[in-house]
C-alpha cells in the first residue's frame, strides 16, 4: 500500500526524468548545430525572395533555386503585409526580387550564372576568413 507521500513523490521524479531527457536531447542537438557550423567554418548566405501571393514566376524561381538551396538560407518576405509596405512600393511591377546577404542581386527569373557567382564569392571569403 502506497503513503500519500510515497504518491506525491512519484511524479516529480517522473517529471526530473522527463526534463532530464529532453535536456541531453537538447545538449546534443546543439552539439550537432555547433558541430555543423563549425564544419561550415561560416554561416550559409540568405537569400531573400520578395513575392505575394499569387505569384507564378516567384514560384518557378523557387523551383529553378531547388538543387542550390544548400548553399544559402531563403527568406520569402511578403510584400503585399502593411510592415512591407515600402517593399510594395519598390517592387510591385518586379517580383520576384532577390538580394543576397541584403544586396540586390536579380528581378523577375534567377539568372543562375549571377547566382553561382556571388555564391562562390562568399564561399571563397568564408574559407579564407
Amino acid at each position: 500500500m502506497h503513503t500519500a507521500t510515497e504518491e506525491s513523490r512519484s511524479p516529480t521524479i517522473k517529471m526530473l526524468w522527463f526534463q532530464g531527457k529532453s535536456m541531453q536531447l537538447a545538449q546534443y542537438s546543439f552539439q550537432l548545430l555547433r558541430r555543423n557550423l563549425s564544419a561550415s567554418k561560416t554561416a550559409l548566405p540568405v537569400l531573400t525572395l520578395f513575392t505575394k501571393d499569387p505569384c507564378p514566376l516567384c514560384d518557378e524561381a523557387k523551383e529553378v533555386l531547388e538543387p542550390y538551396k544548400n548553399r544559402f538560407i531563403l527568406q520569402e518576405v511578403d510584400i503585399t503585409l502593411p510592415e512591407n509596405s515600402a517593399w510594395y512600393e519598390r517592387y510591385k511591377f518586379d517580383i520576384p526580387v532577390f538580394h543576397l546577404n541584403g544586396q540586390f542581386l536579380m528581378m523577375h527569373r534567377v539568372n543562375i550564372s549571377k547566382l553561382e557567382k556571388q555564391l562562390q564569392k562568399l564561399e571563397q571569403q568564408g574559407a579564407e576568413g
